[in-house]
């Protein structure tokens, strides 16, 4: 799975700095040289979506999503993970309903076959994300879910609290530390 992780992470960098480059060099033609190319917005928009998309699997696994889970913090460990064992499982659930919906959509859209307005691609080929993303993100819950049912300890949600604590704290120790002789 470390292959896997690796290739998520890399493919969400380029998919931003692809975006950030696309987005500058328009803003520098429309600017400096007066001129636009009419396929930016278009490309960056999709790029966009596969970055959400397939972002949403490299958010579970590093427990970036927010939640509600004040009512859980109070239950017990056992209580707590059976909480968490639903909620794993409605997720993927959802994110199999989706998926599913997806495949149906993109097939469609190959049926239709209709180009994107300014690139010569037709549009059944970025929507693919969208089945991909759901089904990355099911199998990402499904691990989740298999390593709770272990008894291991997952975390699902960010914590923002303890994070913001935390930097808190690292700000501290770091403004003593550059003070001190």
């Amino acid at each position: 799975m470390r292959w896997f992780e690796h290739v998520e992470e890399v493919l969400v960098a380029l998919l931003l700095a692809a975006m950030t480059l696309i987005t500058f060099m328009q803003v520098v033609a429309r600017y400096v040289f007066n001129y636009s190319f009419v396929w930016a917005l278009e490309l960056t928009g999709v790029l966009f979506a596969w970055l959400i998309f397939l972002g949403m699997s490299y958010g579970v696994r590093v427990g970036a999503h927010i939640g509600v889970d004040a009512l859980v913090r109070h239950l017990g460990p056992r209580a707590a993970r059976a909480v968490g064992v639903v909620a794993a499982a409605a997720c993927i659930a959802y994110a199999v309903l989706v998926m599913v919906g997806g495949v149906t959509y993109v097939r469609k859209m190959h049926d239709v076959g209709i180009l994107m307005q300014d690139l010569p691609i037709e549009q059944w080929i970025p929507r693919l994300v969208l089945p991909l993303g759901f089904a990355l993100l099911g199998l990402r819950f499904a691990s989740v879910l298999w390593r709770m049912l272990r008894g291991d300890d997952v975390h699902l949600l960010g914590d923002e609290a303890r994070d913001a604590l935390k930097l808190k704290a690292a700000d501290a120790n770091g403004s003593r530390g550059a003070a001190a002789p």
